[in-house]
């Protein structure tokens, strides 16, 4: 009896004890979960991490870098883990202070800033067309019948020299006769003479006044013979048609070398100029180039497509491309003046201004505002604030950038910038304007669910702002539609304007609509 006492006893002492166990883990982890997602409210947190053995002052989310944390914990924002900052990562001389660690996790990459030149092949189409100064008009050199045509038929190919027309022309009977009687004449040379002049104002050439003269017969009749080698583009002449002095009868495009009519866009046309190399393929004939260049750029832009007509010239052995062929150039600019280059993606373009973040070494950056050039393909020219030989952030630097507003350096830079003498000074604010629902209204600002924002280049996300200057309108509630403005600040993003939308408006139709079913976890709160 007294051994199932002290059986029962000991099971009682066991259950209690882990139940007490269990009480205690879950505070633990419920006090460690909520102290995460508190922003601090008292100083310094006095913190040292084993991992790096250094002082940390605070945590927070390097995408909503004003709430600051007493400890460690998932973002209430963002779908991450918060960032500490350590005591010694104040930076110096504007420079930005980021350890190992998080640079790993953000994933920042570097490029070297090169020297080169931008140039680049540009890709347009354009169509085969005649060279309008390759043509040849045929007409008739006096009045007369139309008796044969050995040519019938436009676009015929017709060699130079060959036959195209016989003409009768009743008029150089009369000058012939006449001449022919002044020979007869005794002393009649001057008369003879005079005939012979006569005869060419008729029309008639010297060849034909040889073969009058010669032969001692009339020749009413003149053959027309094509005068350069090429098609007949346009025929005015049948058989029994009276034609009269200078009437045209044939038009004779040559086709040894073509035009191609190209479609410049607006954007690539300071890269082309009159010469530039050019080479062309046509799907009538697969693996074969033509090689050619750039002979004019027409002073026109079509308003429509916003192109520039260029006129290319190509050489057309073989008579292989006809007018109406449609054709891919590729050309090739001349060769500009060398440059610094450095990767597209490294440049933040802000709209009033363009940053890069140099990397100084000891995981320290400096955000430097730099004068852009020109771009082609993924390398963009930089004409001011760089030099030959640094490491600029390509990757993850919208997040360095976060970090700089979050330190103040940025701030620190536009005001320099702001206060030396400038001709054209951009505005100090810029605002940007975007719709999401509301997820959480408190005191120290507004959570928002919020669609793409282009001017800023973010995604959807969910994410906390300040509350407007003057606060939230009174119709404004959580589960809410707004339309609103914002605009950067030192430490994040401050809402400036807050408009219900009306549910009635269709979806299509707000700007920066997002789906229904977007929340927070579908989003991931990345961008």
């Amino acid at each position: 009896m007294n051994q199932k006492k002290n059986i029962t006893r000991t099971a009682i002492v066991a259950l209690v004890i882990a139940v007490a166990g269990a009480g205690g883990y879950w505070a633990g982890a419920r006090q460690e979960t909520h102290g995460a997602s508190q922003p601090a409210t008292g100083g310094p947190g006095g913190q040292i991490d084993p991992a790096t053995g250094k002082k940390v002052l605070y945590w927070h989310d390097p995408m909503v870098p004003g709430p600051k944390f007493d400890k460690p914990g998932k973002s209430p924002f963002m779908d991450m883990q918060l960032v500490p900052m350590f005591a010694d990562e104040s930076g110096d001389n504007g420079k930005v202070l980021i350890s190992p660690r998080v640079q790993q996790n953000l994933g920042i990459r570097t490029a070297d800033v090169v020297e080169g030149t931008l140039s680049s092949t540009v890709e347009v189409v354009g169509s085969v067309a005649y060279n309008e100064r390759d043509v040849a008009l045929v007409q008739a050199r006096a009045s007369g019948y139309v008796e044969r045509l050995y040519v019938r038929a436009p676009l015929d190919r017709v060699r130079k020299g060959q036959p195209l027309a016989e003409l009768y022309v009743p008029d150089w009977v009369a000058v012939q006769e006449e001449y022919f009687a002044a020979r007869r004449m005794q002393g009649g040379q001057d008369l003879a003479d005079a005939a012979l002049q006569r005869m060419r104002l008729a029309g008639m050439n010297e060849e034909q006044i040889r073969l009058v003269t010669s032969t001692g017969k009339v020749h009413p009749r003149i053959t027309i013979n094509a005068p350069v080698s090429g098609v007949v583009d346009e025929l005015a002449a049948r058989e029994g048609l009276t034609v009269a002095a200078g009437a045209p009868l044939y038009r004779i495009n040559g086709l040894s070398t073509v035009w191609i009519i190209a479609e410049i866009p607006e954007a690539a046309t300071g890269q082309v100029r009159p010469g530039a190399a050019v080479t062309a393929r046509t799907p009538a004939w697969p693996g074969q180039t033509f090689q050619g260049k750039v002979e004019s750029l027409l002073p026109e832009i079509n308003a429509a497509t916003r192109t520039l007509k260029a006129r290319i010239e190509l050489a057309n052995p073989r008579e292989r491309l006809a007018p109406g062929m449609f054709a891919n150039i590729s050309l090739t600019p001349a060769t500009g003046q060398r440059s610094l280059l450095v990767p597209s993606e490294a440049v933040i373009q802000t709209g009033t201004r363009n940053v890069v973040f140099v990397a100084a070494g000891d995981g320290k950056f400096t955000p430097v505002n730099v004068e852009i050039g020109a771009q082609a393909g993924n390398q963009i020219e930089i004409r001011q604030g760089l030099q030959a030989g640094q490491k600029v952030v390509v990757s993850g630097q919208f997040l360095v950038d976060s970090e700089a507003s979050l330190k103040g350096t940025i701030a620190r830079m536009v005001d320099a910038s702001a206060s030396a003498p400038q001709t054209d000074r951009p505005p100090a604010e810029t605002s940007h304007s975007g719709t999401g629902r509301v997820e959480k209204i408190g005191p120290e600002g507004v959570t928002l669910s919020h669609g793409p924002i282009p001017s800023l280049h973010w995604g959807p996300m969910t994410m906390a702002f300040k509350p407007p200057p003057d606060g939230l309108p009174r119709n404004v509630a959580v589960g809410d539609t707004v339309a609103f403005e914002m605009r950067k600040v030192q430490d994040g993003y401050q809402l400036t304007a807050v408009t219900p939308v009306t549910d009635s408006a269709p979806a299509a139709m707000k700007p920066g609509a997002m789906p229904p079913a977007m929340d927070k976890a579908s989003m991931g709160g990345k961008r």
